[in-house]
């Protein structure tokens, strides 16, 4: 691929990702956020479990569902639900406290050192996030605040559980796994 398609790729994911905010308020029925968690990872799971043709064996369900509650269940869940009550800039910026949360957690669960230049870059993307999407007419609602937070928090504890636990599969059976999981959950 050349540079060109390489940027333009990189480019659509969080553009994509951004669109949840503008879908839930604009296109989906409120007040469904657990449906509409369920639809968004049940189907996608089952459709790469389908492909990978690869189920996790016994020992590793506790942790899959685990991850798929941490990552897509309890994350989707609380990311609709700051949705509905929040406007996209403010709950973009609670989400974007995400990258601290994890170099905390990873200090907890795996040891890993916690590295300045590592809370500064953190700290300035929360800064742009929120002096580019919050304006003055931002609203705080308390549950839209924690369940942004929570999501956050969610969403941390799944990535660095998930560098704990690599199971000897490819990612994309990982990801089926935890899909199907956070689904049924």
């Amino acid at each position: 691929m050349s540079r060109t398609t390489d940027i333009l790729l990189t480019a659509l994911a969080p553009a994509v990702w951004g669109s949840t905010y503008l879908v839930t308020t604009e296109a989906l029925p409120a007040g469904y956020p657990v449906t509409l968690a369920a639809l968004r990872a049940l189907p996608a799971g089952l459709l790469l479990l389908a492909v990978t043709r690869c189920l996790p064996p016994r020992a590793w369900l506790g942790r899959i569902f685990l991850l798929g509650g941490f990552n897509f269940a309890l994350f989707w869940v609380l990311l609709f639900v700051a949705a509905y009550r929040l406007p996209g800039g403010v709950a973009a910026t609670l989400g974007s406290l995400q990258a601290m949360m994890v170099i905390v957690m990873a200090r907890g669960w795996l040891g890993t050192p916690v590295r300045a230049g590592a809370l500064a870059a953190a700290a300035t993307g929360v800064l742009g996030v929120a002096l580019l999407l919050i304006g003055p007419e931002a609203a705080r609602d308390p549950i839209g605040v924690a369940a942004g937070l929570g999501g956050a928090a969610s969403m941390a504890a799944g990535t660095v559980l998930s560098r704990k636990w690599q199971p000897p599969v490819s990612p994309l059976s990982f990801t089926a796994w935890q899909l199907t999981a956070g689904g049924l959950i």
